[in-house]
């Protein structure tokens, strides 16, 4: 499995699928999620719209992911996975981040993609600490099948983040 992390705007990235750190209604936000939907354009809002309820104003639970187009974006699809508002780290916020991570490298095989980028999932408002995160997210990459063969972009939207993934990656390369 390839991987590589940058520093770049998520929503000018050229690949099969990019992934949203969306909220559970799906219907844009601020962050990334809002990028995404400007991005992509209002049509994007109505696919997501689309997408059923599976409770009152949830489209998609804590630790899930959907699938849209990408419309206006470079990006073919765009996967809309929800991240766990850090509550301190005893609520299961380190499974359902994983399973993020997971399910939308799952979905992206399963619909025959070979590329995906992801962003830093929760570090935003959601407030989980982004060292955490990284560790979190890498080992769930990490352990995710390589079979068939994707290549996976970890896209950071500045240096400081960059810094704290980068360093994360070279830990968990050397244990």
């Amino acid at each position: 499995m390839f991987m590589d992390i940058v520093i770049a705007d998520i929503t000018q990235l050229e690949l099969d699928a990019i992934v949203n750190a969306a909220n559970p209604g799906l219907l844009g936000g601020g962050g990334v999620d809002g990028a995404i939907h400007r991005g992509a354009g209002p049509a994007l809002l109505e696919a997501c719209r689309r997408i059923p309820e599976v409770a009152p104003g949830i489209r998609c639970p804590t630790g899930e992911v959907r699938i849209t187009p990408g419309f206006n974006l470079p990006a073919r699809y765009v996967i809309h996975a929800v991240g766990p508002i850090w509550q301190g780290g005893s609520q299961g916020e380190a499974d359902a981040l994983a399973s993020c991570y997971r399910r939308s490298i799952a979905l992206a095989r399963e619909m025959g993609l070979t590329s995906i980028a992801f962003p830093a999932i929760s570090c935003g408002v959601y407030g989980y600490p982004p060292h955490r995160a990284a560790r979190v997210a890498l080992s769930a990459v990490h352990g995710a099948s390589d079979e068939p063969p994707i290549s996976i972009t970890l896209c950071c939207f500045d240096t400081r983040m960059a810094t704290v993934w980068r360093a994360a990656q070279a830990e968990a390369l050397q244990s």
